[in-house]
């Protein structure tokens, strides 16, 4: 469901910004100005950016195979970390670059023309406000069945995709809303310099995005534990179970947002196990007649031990996957 939902976001916010792209650009031949040049930067950094998130959601999809047994989930990681280098450099900082550089050597603005800037910025906040609005149910959607306030779950626990494209279309808008401002001030007042820093404060916009989103995929890459919640609940479902006496260890790594491992060490408790086991050891006892009889006994007593174990392990397994589904690779030891 998270997968399907970024794709579709992302896949929006590709064509939506696509079409901007081209109005922004043209707008900027027309009219020469700096914060169109910026806005249509920005446009081409979200369209290619949004090229990389795809490519990483279609290779995280790749099945596991003998060299990556675990998937290839941390694939769309690594392509949004290039993606989130890509605002940084491409859309920050050429921007401000651009912005500066306008600060000190004006263009020269036909402000006759600037209607049409004007026409394709209010064009470009539509299209950038349904991606975002989309974007952004889907995600509340989510953090709503995960039973998490929005903004924690935004910030822990949501597919970096589709955070990318909520965040680059929020920026999207301000940095349209910011476009607009700058070139009405240019415009009321004869002073180019409002123009330059319309384009520096889009930049600046980009580049507070990119560090974001730089260290929340860099985090991802790494490996950090589940969520404290989901972690609390793995324990209470051990600990719960009669037969485990201690949870000695517990570790546990995200491989992707719908995809957990989680290992623990366990102590069972002996007392629990010689219960369950009594009848079965009763039964067998009176037909202890020789030491060939009490080797036989000792040998079925002990795969009655480990098929014990085995099936109470499965049944925890199964146990924490209905209440976490995320949890698909476990490995519960007994020490």
């Amino acid at each position: 469901m998270a997968q399907g939902n970024s794709r579709f976001a992302v896949v929006a916010a590709l064509v939506g910004n696509g079409v901007i792209t081209v109005a922004k650009g043209a707008t900027f031949l027309i009219t020469g100005s700096g914060a169109m040049l910026s806005e249509t930067i920005h446009s081409v950094a979200d369209f290619l950016n949004q090229l990389l998130l795809l490519i990483g959601l279609v290779r995280a999809d790749q099945a596991p195979d003998k060299r990556f047994e675990y998937g290839y989930a941390g694939e769309r990681y690594v392509w949004a970390l290039i993606s989130a280098v890509g605002i940084f450099f491409l859309g920050c900082g050429v921007t401000i670059y651009h912005g500066v550089q306008s600060l000190f050597h004006p263009p020269t603005l036909d402000m006759g023309e600037m209607k049409w800037a004007i026409g394709a910025l209010l064009f470009a906040l539509v299209i950038d406000g349904i991606v975002f609005i989309l974007a952004l149910k889907g995600e509340w959607k989510n953090a709503a069945l995960h039973g998490r306030p929005f903004h924690h779950y935004l910030r822990n626990e949501a597919d970096p995709a589709a955070v990318a494209v909520i965040l680059e279309d929020g920026a999207a808008c301000l940095g349209v809303i910011i476009a607009l401002i700058s070139i009405l001030l240019t415009q009321w007042t004869g002073q180019h310099y409002w123009d330059a820093i319309g384009s520096i404060g889009i930049g600046v916009l980009l580049g507070g995005i990119a560090v974001w989103l730089i260290i929340r995929n860099q985090e991802l890459l790494v490996g950090p534990s589940i969520p404290p919640q989901t972690k609390e609940q793995v324990t209470r479902i051990l600990k719960n179970n009669p037969l485990i006496e201690e949870v000695i260890d517990l570790r546990s790594r995200i491989l992707s947002i719908d995809n957990y491992r989680i290992k623990a060490d366990l102590s069972f408790s002996s007392e629990e196990l010689s219960r369950r086991l009594k009848k079965k050891a009763l039964a067998a006892y009176p037909e202890i007649k020789t030491e060939q009889d009490f080797e036989i006994f000792c040998q079925k007593y002990t795969e009655d031990v480990l098929e014990t174990l085995a099936e109470e392990i499965d049944k925890i397994e199964a146990e924490i996957q209905r209440q976490i589904p995320e949890a698909q690779h476990l490995d519960l030891e007994a020490n």
